[in-house]
């Protein structure tokens, strides 16, 4: 154990090669650590910029191989499995950060992760370390991006009921299930939770462009249901009216 732990920084040496990302680049071996995470930049439409902050990324890969489950529990670090709860063995990664959750068809899904290179590097060790105990993955890892979600601030409340009255066939809004209003775009397939905080959680996007592209097409309708009169935050200092 102490010996593959040792050596999972050289995956990428001994484990098929991923393939290129959109960006016609292989994802690299090594890379440097983030602790304020993935940051992207999204023009507003209106002279300025949105900061969209990655929060998780999903991405899935194909080894090829059938896997004995058992086996690998019992051989390798950072492992749970429990055949009665869930058909699959957790593993999981200190660096980059990652859990995988490994099916014994051969499929593995990746999370946890805040950017494509990550995701991608993460893959790769999760490869390396199953062919240490005897499982060699087969060609290509058909390694895929399923899902990014992202957060986004965008500085001013949004009048909700507004909003679900002028776009119904895009949104839903039901306050006594859910605070926030559900949109989805339709190109691209991206779904956004608007809350009346003025805070946006972006899902459903498989690249970070389609986070950029949907928060930039969603910006002006925000801007549009503005709440003008908003209550005052606890701790604000209150205006008082001349008499």
């Amino acid at each position: 154990k102490t010996t593959m732990a040792s050596n999972v920084g050289a995956a990428a040496a001994a484990v098929p090669e991923i393939p290129e990302n959109a960006d016609g680049q292989n994802a690299p071996n090594q890379h440097v650590p983030s602790l304020a995470g993935s940051v992207l930049e999204c023009p507003d439409g209106f002279g300025g910029s949105l900061l969209i902050r990655l929060q998780n990324m999903s991405s899935t890969a194909n080894l090829g191989v059938r896997l004995d489950l058992k086996q690998i529990a019992l051989r390798c670090r950072n492992t749970e499995f429990n055949p009665r709860r869930f058909a699959a063995v957790i593993m999981r990664l200190r660096e980059p950060r990652a859990t995988a959750l490994i099916f014994s068809s051969g499929r593995m899904v990746v999370t946890g992760t805040k950017s494509t290179h990550n995701s991608a590097l993460a893959t790769r060790k999760f490869a390396y370390i199953l062919e240490r105990v005897g499982f060699q993955p087969a060609g290509m890892l058909d390694f895929k991006v399923q899902n990014i979600v992202g957060t986004v601030d965008v500085g001013f409340p949004i009048r909700l009921e507004g909003l679900v009255f002028a776009h119904p066939t895009f949104s839903s809004y039901e306050p006594e299930l859910f605070p926030g209003l559900i949109y989805r775009l339709v190109q691209p397939r991206v779904v956004l939770l608007i809350f009346v905080s003025g805070k946006v959680v972006i899902t459903g996007a498989k690249t970070e462009a389609q986070l950029i592209e949907g928060l930039r097409k969603m910006y002006p309708v925000l801007v549009e249901f503005r709440k003008e009169n908003a209550t005052s935050v606890p701790g604000d200092v209150p205006t008082i009216a001349a008499a």
